[in-house]
């Protein structure tokens, strides 16, 4: 998996999360007693899948010069 910083890291999560708080599907499969062991956490089910690197978002990264780096969530 590629770097992201500790900022891109949580917009990433927190984006998901939301997702997943709003009724989207799980990208991971989980079974029942794993939901519930993280206590049904958005949160923590969206950190799941981001170390899974199963998260379809984009990150994009303005440079100084200009330059725009986009990088996809693997």
């Amino acid at each position: 998996m590629e770097a992201y910083t500790k900022f891109e890291k949580a917009r990433i999560v927190g984006s998901r999360a939301l997702q997943i708080s709003m009724g989207a599907p799980i990208l991971i499969k989980l079974t029942p007693e794993d939901i519930k062991s993280m206590g049904f956490n958005p949160i923590k089910i969206a950190m799941t899948e981001f170390e899974a690197g199963v998260i379809p978002i984009t990150v994009k990264r303005p440079h100084p010069s200009g330059e725009v780096e986009l990088k996809k969530a693997k």
